[in-house]
């Protein structure tokens, strides 16, 4: 049977990622292409992929399955964008990409891959990674404690990735009270900042106290942008049930007044707890 021609191949839907790679290619041909999609350079397109991996995490928050499904090609298609442009560029191409990713899983999986024991604690196996990347930062002439950790990243994240990083060579606080004690200090600073100085200053302060509080998250073995997120979900929720307690009396949150929505606050609180 004679090769596919590329028309053929858009159209066959089990062709699989060689399908999606000619689609993109075809979006990008500088003639026949789409006039957006041409247009679009690598710091345009990576909002979209910040983006796309939020909704991701969105509907796995939701366990919604079916929209997990169509999230994970909406991500997959941001890495098919990004090795397209390299590759018009002459940086990589998608083949590279893969083969990469391929490499560093076998060779940061030495106890699966390997002659190293598999007969290790999952504690033990992090320690393991982390030693296997830090030599990787060596060889790419990242020698600092904190190189490689992605300006990119959501600043709470960072905080956190920042955090542990610096705890590795020992720069931490031992005991958890000593990081509640710092919070006091920092809440501190931020009132006396917020009376007296400028804004710039007040900024500051306000971010050393966030700073200090993803910290204590660690200490606490929590993630800091898991607990925010779920503290976000909590405040709608209940938000949503002052809005419908308003509702039935034919009011909106307009309508009220601070003193009446924050004890049908109360009441929802109260009632979630019962």
């Amino acid at each position: 049977m004679p090769d596919k021609t590329k028309a053929d191949l858009i159209h066959d839907y089990d062709a699989g990622i060689e399908r999606l790679l000619e689609i993109m290619r075809r979006l990008r041909d500088p003639e026949t292409g789409c006039p957006w999609d041409i247009e679009q350079d690598f710091d345009s397109i990576a909002p979209y992929t910040i983006e796309e991996a939020y909704e991701v995490a969105d509907a796995i928050a939701r366990r919604d399955w079916a929209e997990l499904e169509g999230e994970l090609g909406d991500l997959l298609l941001q890495s098919v964008y990004h090795t397209a442009m390299g590759e018009e560029a002459g940086h990589f191409t998608f083949q590279s990409v893969v083969r990469n990713i391929s490499d560093k899983m076998v060779a940061r999986h030495p106890h699966v891959f390997g002659d190293e024991s598999r007969d290790k604690s999952a504690e033990q196996q992090t320690k393991d990674w982390e030693a296997i990347k830090a030599a990787e930062r060596a060889g790419k002439a990242q020698g600092g404690s904190l190189d490689g950790v992605a300006i990119g990243l959501p600043a709470l994240l960072r905080a956190l990735k920042l955090q542990k990083r610096a705890a590795r060579v020992g720069f931490d606080w031992p005991e958890t009270t000593q990081v509640l004690d710092k919070i006091t200090e920092e809440a501190a600073e931020l009132v006396e900042a917020k009376d007296k100085l400028t804004s710039d200053k007040v900024e500051e302060e306000y971010g050393d106290l966030l700073f200090v509080m993803a910290n204590l998250g660690r200490h606490l073995g929590l993630d800091p942008e898991a607990a925010l997120r779920r503290a976000n979900a909590k405040f709608t929720r209940r938000f949503e049930r002052i809005e419908a307690r308003l509702a039935a009396h034919g009011k909106t949150p307009q309508d009220s007044d601070l003193a009446e929505m924050d004890a049908l606050w109360d009441e929802v609180k109260a009632a979630e707890r019962s």
